[in-house]
């Protein structure tokens, strides 16, 4: 039998059942009232006290001791196992005290770390804390509040050793929700979080009264706010905006949050106390500490996101104060990108505003903060389609995942390796009742599916929480003229959408062919498959779904996104507003993208890799998705003639001990800074979506691999592909006069390889024939892949051309 040590400071144990041997003890028994034995087990352990008179196992209160380890449980047991109060005493010196049920840590309780430095006190469920709870670290730290699992979840109070505090959601053990943060300084900010970041609608209040209202993405702003400086009156309609914001739950309402913290504050404190005095206090120099959990682990993100915020807020506050130096003190309305300030205007100096003015201004805002698509709620045309499709891939992938990991066999693949399954109302045997209609799914290929989702390192629960979370999917509008819905995650990680009938068969049949390629070309960028999968309602049509890889889950913004077929009849939008939700065509391309030449040789090699494999498979209207991120556009404007070299073939380079030591303190003139990966990663570095291959070699570095850093920003990892760095060149004409110059920017580029599911059929063929008649040949998107893959090509080498000496 295992011996019971602590794990961790979830008090996850594993207590032997010792009526599981009592049939070798030995046992005194007292006729005349409860039977009271003493029994020893075959490994040695030792149980005394009361005994059931029929089975002669434990049930009363009793002591048992574990012979391996001297680990004592002295309490109430039930039918042989730990059953009501009780207490363990670890060799280590760590306690736990509370309730029990069947033979788990379940109820309330408290458990106390070998040193007494840490201590968790409130309830528990199958040894792990869930519920409400106190728990104290050994820095300081208090969190008191929701846990489920053993992790911070829900609403709770955290507060830092340095008197920083946070009341609100957690989520997996951070800052997740709608919360209020308030630092020791007085400064404090109310609004929307995530993964410990601040990321959506928020207010943000300096401790001199002055405070800024806008978005902010993973920690910096982004997008348009306003600026309310020191001894600033702020005009009636602005409080009663902010108070509707409030109202409508866009930012947290500070009096319900406050007072859920309170009425659970009063509880934690009085059991803190109790607590306090009825814990033992000792110094133990022996014993083994408590591993640090995930749990623990998180909150150092916490911390270092708090004092990343901290820097650069005070950096921010001295700003304001220049700002503020007006005697007219006035309001703000300011633009940002990624943390960068791009534009700042002055509403008003008179403390008064118009209705008209606001209203837009409010717009603005509600546009800056919606995320891409709209929300499948309750009543949408597609809410039934996204329930069943939820139902069916979490059955679909809960039955796969058990099954041992194996390679691919022929029988794998085709409409042989489908099933399909029945999911009624009212649920079956085999599958839960749910909320949508009844439906029948189909699963193709799901042992194929699961390998490349492997392939790409996609964690099933990730994915499986990803789309079937409790987070509503998000419907976008279709930029193509197939008329697909396009679904996108909730964590916009993975996107969905609906296929014809012939491109699920066209799908199956190169599938094998695709494997093969996507398994031994690391770096290609063809659209990554993840599932294949039918819904057909009771009532109604059948629905073709493939889950595919968004290569736009970044944390940074995206600005401009281009699809890129080589083609020009129809290759412009038609849209006149243009944002950075617009998808560009050919003709719309008005920039050329330099970079540095080892880079360039390898991604249009992969291209020309990618659209043979395509050529092969009969494939045409393929299109490069290319979209990328500006950094500090308006600081990196520059302007020059033609005949003037205005960009160097290399990005500047630091070593990794200059990147840390200058990262806060160096005026980068480059808004794109190269460092070397070194052997210690010290850094957190982000890694792009799906990925696989290696990482990138620079020149510039003796050809080591190299992180792109993004000063104040992040520090990305640079594969094909994914987080490229980039000059973009901009050309433009001169107002007073026929010279030209070029605009440059520092972009980051996302490069794949989309709608690879159309064949050359007779259809296309008849199209090709009909448009060759009425248009030129050379210009029309349907034409025989051969030619199309020449075309696409050519085209493509103009898009990434050499980069010019100086």
């Amino acid at each position: 039998m295992t011996s019971p040590v602590a794990n961790d400071l979830q008090g996850r144990i594993d207590l032997p059942q010792p009526q599981e041997n009592h049939s070798n003890a030995a046992s005194r028994t007292n006729s005349a009232g409860p039977r009271v034995g003493e029994l020893t087990l075959p490994n040695g352990d030792i149980y005394y006290g009361t005994l059931s008179r029929e089975m002669q196992i434990p049930e009363g209160t009793g002591r048992y001791i574990w012979a391996g380890s001297s680990c004592v449980y002295e309490g109430e047991w039930r039918r042989g196992m730990r059953h009501g109060q009780g207490k363990t005493l670890w060799p280590s010196g760590a306690t736990y005290e509370g309730e029990y049920s069947a033979g788990y840590m379940d109820g309330e309780g408290t458990y106390v770390s070998p040193d007494g430095a840490s201590s968790y006190k409130g309830q528990w469920k199958l040894n792990r804390k869930h519920g409400l709870g106190l728990q104290t670290y050994p820095s300081g730290d208090m969190y008191q509040g929701s846990w489920v699992q053993g992790q911070m979840e829900g609403h709770g109070r955290y507060t830092w050793a340095n008197g920083n505090s946070y009341v609100g959601t957690m989520r997996n053990g951070l800052m997740s929700g709608k919360g209020v943060l308030t630092w020791n300084t007085g400064e404090s900010f109310q609004g929307n979080w995530l993964d410990g970041m601040m990321h959506g609608y928020g207010l943000y209040t300096w401790e001199d009264s002055g405070y800024y209202l806008g978005t902010w993405t993973r920690g910096f702003k982004d997008g348009s706010g306003t600026f309310y400086p020191k001894h600033c009156r702020v005009p009636t309609a602005h409080m009663l905006y902010i108070d509707d914001l409030r109202k409508r739950g866009v930012l947290p309402d500070i009096s319900t949050i406050l007072q859920e913290s309170s009425s659970f504050n009063t509880k934690a404190d009085a059991d803190q106390e109790s607590a306090d005095a009825s814990l033992p206090s000792r110094n133990l120099s022996f014993g083994r500490q408590p591993l640090k959990k995930p749990t623990l682990q998180r909150r150092w993100s916490i911390g270092v996101a708090i004092e990343k915020i901290i820097g650069r807020e005070s950096g921010a506050g001295s700003e304001t104060q220049e700002d503020m130096a007006g005697s007219d003190f006035p309001i703000l309305e300011r633009v940002y990108a990624q943390g960068v300030l791009i534009s700042e205007v002055v509403l008003n100096k008179s403390s008064s505003d118009s209705s008209k003015k606001l209203k837009r201004r409010q717009s603005k805002m509600a546009k800056d903060i919606k995320r891409p698509g709209e929300a499948i709620i309750k009543g949408h045309r597609s809410y039934d389609l996204m329930l069943c499709l939820q139902l069916g891939i979490r059955y679909t992938v809960g039955k796969i995942t058990p099954i041992q990991r194996r390679e691919v066999r022929a029988s794998d693949y085709g409409p042989n390796a489908s099933f399909w399954m029945n999911f009624p109302k009212k649920g079956s045997r085999l599958t839960p009742a749910h909320r949508a209609v009844d439906f029948k799914w189909k699963d193709y290929c799901p042992m194929v599916f699961r390998n490349l989702r492997e392939m790409f390192k996609i964690d099933t629960a990730d994915y499986m929480m990803s789309i079937c979370g409790s987070d509503a999917l998000r419907e976008l509008s279709s930029p193509g003229k197939s008329g697909s819905i396009f679904l996108l995650s909730q964590d916009d990680r993975f996107m969905i959408k609906t296929l014809r009938k012939s491109e699920v068969q066209v799908l199956l049949r190169m599938l094998p062919d695709y494997y093969r390629h996507v398994h031994t070309h690391e770096n290609t960028l063809v659209t990554k498959f993840f599932g294949l999968h039918r819904v057909k309602p009771s009532s109604g049509q059948k629905f073709r779904f493939v889950v595919m890889g968004n290569m736009f889950y970044t944390a940074l913004r995206i600005h401009r996104r281009f699809d890129l077929k080589g083609s020009s009849l129809g290759r412009s939008t038609d849209k006149i507003k243009i944002d950075e939700n617009t998808t560009l065509k050919d003709l719309d391309l008005n920039y050329s993208f330099y970079l540095e030449p080892s880079w360039r040789d390898a991604l249009l090699k992969q291209i020309e890799t990618d659209s043979e494999f395509l050529k092969k498979q009969g494939i045409m209207d393929y299109s490069l998705l290319l979209g990328f991120h500006y950094r500090a556009r308006q600081n990196l404007q520059r302007r020059a003639s033609f005949h003037e070299g205005i960009l160097a073939d290399k990005l500047a380079v630091l070593s990794e001990e200059d990147a840390v030591e200058e990262n806060s303190t160096y005026n980068y003139q480059e808004g794109l800074v190269l460092v070397q990966r070194g052997n210690d990663q010290k850094s957190k570095v982000d890694v792009g979506p799906h990925i696989r291959g290696s990482r990138l070699r620079s020149s510039s570095a003796c050809f080591e691999e190299v992180d792109l850093l993004l000063p104040g920003t992040a520090r990305l990892q640079i594969q094909l592909g994914v987080n490229m760095p980039a000059r973009a060149e901009k050309e433009e004409k001169q107002e007073d006069g026929d010279k030209s110059f070029r605009r440059v920017y520092d972009v980051v580029l996302y490069i794949g390889i989309i709608d690879i599911l159309q064949e050359y059929s007779m259809r296309k063929k008849i199209e090709h024939a009909y448009k060759s008649i009425k248009y030129n040949p050379l210009s029309i998107s349907v034409v025989e892949p051969r030619f199309y893959s020449e075309r696409f090509l050519k085209f493509i080498h103009t898009v990434f051309p050499q980069n010019s000496s100086n």
